[in-house]
């Protein structure tokens, strides 16, 4: 597996395996905006991208990863987990954010393995369904 960052040309394939993207205009220009302007990571195996990531800075100045997404197929195998890795790595304040729904237990575990903190709770994005804000601290990596 690599990670790389993306380009406007991984379009297709991350929309192909995005399913919101298939049915909302929103998370389709969303998915253009990142790979032409935004921190966009990709991994890709043997030709195929299998997910992607995207850093931005719009939370209040600071880093937040506003999408981890992995193809369905190749879920629990580590790809996730190798993503938020690297986007920290490329992150440029010391206080880095995400967030995820209540439901998505999956995505809670990897964030309180990756060394993850509850930082808030965002009512009325999806109904029945708070966002919940995680926080990490990397003052402590290396420079």
């Amino acid at each position: 597996m690599q990670i790389r960052h993306g380009r406007p040309e991984d379009r297709d394939s991350i929309v192909s395996f995005d399913r919101i993207a298939n049915s909302d205009p929103a998370r389709m220009k969303f998915i253009e905006r990142a790979l032409s302007s935004e921190i966009c990571l990709v991994a890709e195996e043997d030709g195929a991208v299998l997910a992607y990531a995207v850093l931005d800075y719009s939370f209040y100045a600071q880093g937040f990863v506003s999408m981890l997404y992995v193809a369905e197929a190749a879920r629990r195998r580590g790809i996730g987990r190798t993503l938020m890795r690297e986007i920290e790595t490329h992150c440029e304040t010391v206080k880095l954010f995400t967030s995820t729904n209540e439901s998505n237990s999956p995505m809670q575990g990897l964030l309180a393995s990756l060394g993850y903190v509850p930082s808030g709770v965002i009512h009325n994005l999806d109904p029945g369904d708070p966002e919940l804000v995680y926080f990490r601290d990397l003052s402590g990596r290396a420079a």
